[in-house]
């Protein structure tokens, strides 16, 4: 089985502010029928997630066309499940069937996952594992071609700006879970990866799940606890860069975006500054992940975007996993998913306590760091007034000003 990794951070993230009513209705229900979904997988119940699947497919083909496009990655998710379930069950036709209809393209998955053994040995498998092959190459060349961006593009005069933690609400979250004895007394990197690794094992990830309204720390990890559920990555990321802004470190969440508009799933990690190595940190809680060099230091996260351009030798965090059942592996993990989903980058332009709940009167910003090759800048650079809110985004193809040292 795919277990989803960020299908849901775009279509609920950020960005997603802007999106009409109709496709905010169309996630809560694409939600709705992945969770049963899943629980029809996990029952080996074929009969119902095909009528799952079926009721899934009439309100997805009932979109106009570039809706479809936008919810495609859910059906063809959906898809690879059901392959995987007729794969256990022993009908090596339908699953065959579904695999070629899910267009997958996570090789090292695929070559590996085990719900698929039944059909490893079959031509039509091995055609779908040279497919997912060349989609892993085609993620790192696009990536190469992308890696030119323009330190002379000087038109978005933005500053970030990092709440201080001397804030109420950051002092209440720093007292109540006692984040002073949870990140030690070692220098801020050991402080940093220590809150890191508490966070990802204090909340699970949950990639088929809509994060609660209030999004704040405070609210989300006791809603979690009481409801034993997770967030998606958004959330984590939320969650662990409060804690980071609560103990008075320069940190913001970055959403990490594929250049393909139609792909639907991305990654959110956080990015914090070290004053102790002078650099920006690679910080992904869904994965307890960081990067390193052959030589053991970290990387920032526009060292691995430009590792993966120039063939670099990159190193995974040895604790990286997923929700403690799966080890991450670093091919699978850097060189598909990641290498996919830096294309372009996004961030809050102001980084503070409960910045993504919607309020009346609330203005959110967003800067995004285009390579020079993306065409749609302008399409970035937008206003929007929605529920009495404000959403305005911002781009620039600067990474000298998407990466300022914090004053």
């Amino acid at each position: 089985m795919k277990i989803k990794i960020g299908v849901l951070c775009l279509l609920i993230c950020s960005g997603s502010a802007l999106k009409s009513q109709v496709h905010s209705d169309f996630d809560k229900y694409a939600s709705m029928q992945d969770s049963i979904m899943i629980k029809a997988y996990e029952k080996r119940d074929a009969v119902a997630f095909n009528a799952t699947l079926n009721s899934f497919l009439a309100k997805y083909n009932a979109l106009d066309n570039n809706s479809r496009k936008m919810y495609q990655a859910h059906l063809l998710n959906d898809y690879y499940n059901f392959a995987c379930l007729y794969a256990l069950l022993g009908d090596k036709a339908k699953a065959l069937k579904y695999l070629e209809k899910s267009k997958y393209s996570d090789y090292k998955h695929l070559s590996t996952d085990p719900d698929l053994v039944s059909i490893r040995n079959e031509s039509r498998f091995k055609a779908c594992l040279k497919y997912a092959k060349s989609c892993s190459l085609a993620y790192l060349n696009t990536l190469k071609k992308s890696a030119k961006y323009n330190d002379l593009d000087n038109r978005m005069k933005v500053k970030f700006t990092y709440q201080s933690s001397d804030n109420t609400n950051l002092k209440k979250l720093r007292d109540t879970y006692k984040l002073d004895s949870i990140a030690g007394t070692g220098n801020d990197v050991s402080r940093l990866l220590n809150v890191l690794h508490w966070v990802h094992y204090l909340i699970p990830h949950d990639g088929n799940i809509r994060n609660p309204k209030v999004m704040n720390a405070m609210s989300m990890i006791p809603v979690c606890q009481n409801e034993k559920r997770g967030l998606n990555c958004w959330g984590l990321s939320v969650v662990l860069n409060e804690c980071y802004l609560a103990l008075g470190y320069k940190s913001r969440y970055v959403r990490c975006l594929p250049k393909d508009s139609t792909d639907m799933d991305c990654h959110v990690i956080v990015t914090a500054y070290s004053a102790t190595l002078k650099k920006w940190l690679w910080l992904d809680p869904t994965f307890n992940a960081y990067v390193m060099n052959r030589k053991g230091a970290l990387l920032s996260i526009q060292e691995v975007r430009e590792r993966l351009v120039e063939g670099k030798p990159l190193i995974l965090s040895p604790e990286a996993n997923w929700n403690r059942k799966f080890t991450e592996d670093k091919d699978a993990y850097l060189y598909h998913y990641m290498a996919k989903n830096l294309y372009m980058l996004e961030s809050p332009i102001n980084s503070e306590y409960d910045y993504e709940t919607y309020a009346k009167g609330k203005i959110f910003k967003y800067l995004y760091l285009c390579p020079l090759d993306y065409k749609g800048n302008k399409q970035r650079e937008q206003k929007i007034t929605r529920k009495s809110s404000t959403y305005e985004s911002f781009a620039t193809t600067n990474p000298t000003i998407f990466w300022a040292k914090p004053e």
